[in-house]
């Protein structure tokens, strides 16, 4: 254990983990340029776009806290060079720790164990970095195709355009209705916490809505609909 921890904490791992996240940094301030150069070519004013950031922004606190807590577990078995590496890539610290305990069985130990050296600490980097490839690949591949679709689509007539409206709706309704039923069946306690939020969502955009003056909840709609299901979900488990 002293010699896998001594291999996660040395220059080369930290060096690696900061060039990796720098090219992220990167990744996501020229993101923002490219929106804002965009923004102005489909009619958006600079205070939408700021307001979308700021959205954006405040939306992502919420789920940061969860990978954090999880991250921080992980960094006594893994060190922090390649956990703020793999945080910083892929952003699930579920699917991250998993990954950590199961390659470590599979080479023959477990995480925090005596027998989890250098060559076992090697095992877990190599599965972490590959199991994460297949986000990445996809993203770079796919993107374009994908885009090049859509316009193809919108680009016809205007049912069109309502269809895609649909579909991308529907996109979005499904990829919070498959994460959040996975947490509701674990037991009442859970479905409470999912309730919540959705009835705190619902109520602070119908605020939002009804009154020009409290317009500025939209942006907080979704940190606050975390937290209020957060302190619900805390005094019911």
């Amino acid at each position: 254990m002293e010699e896998a921890m001594k291999l996660a904490g040395s220059q080369i791992v930290w060096g690696i983990a900061l060039l990796i996240l720098a090219v992220v940094i990167f990744q996501a301030i020229k993101f923002i340029l490219l929106a804002k150069k965009t923004s102005k070519e489909i009619g958006m004013t600079n205070k939408e776009v700021n307001s979308a950031l700021k959205t954006g922004a405040i939306a992502a606190i919420g789920p940061s806290f969860a990978i954090i807590i999880v991250a921080v577990s992980l960094v006594p078995f893994i060190g922090e060079a390649l956990t703020l590496m793999r945080i910083g890539i892929i952003g699930s610290a579920p699917i991250e720790s998993t990954g950590a305990s199961l390659s470590a069985n599979a080479y023959g130990t477990e995480l925090g164990s005596a027998g989890f050296t250098a060559q076992a600490f090697t095992a877990v980097v190599w599965t972490l970095c590959i199991g994460g490839i297949g986000w990445l690949v996809f993203v770079a591949l796919a993107t374009k195709s994908m885009d090049n679709i859509q316009k193809k689509i919108v680009n016809r007539n205007e049912k069109s355009k309502q269809i895609m409206g649909v579909i991308t709706t529907a996109a979005i309704v499904a990829a919070f209705g498959n994460l959040a039923s996975a947490e509701m069946v674990k037991g009442f306690e859970y479905i409470v916490a999912a309730l919540t939020a959705s009835i705190t969502m619902i109520a602070v955009t119908a605020l939002a809505n009804k009154s020009p003056r409290m317009g500025w909840l939209r942006e907080w709609s979704l940190g606050i609909a975390i937290l209020v299901s957060l302190v619900i979900g805390y005094f019911t488990i």
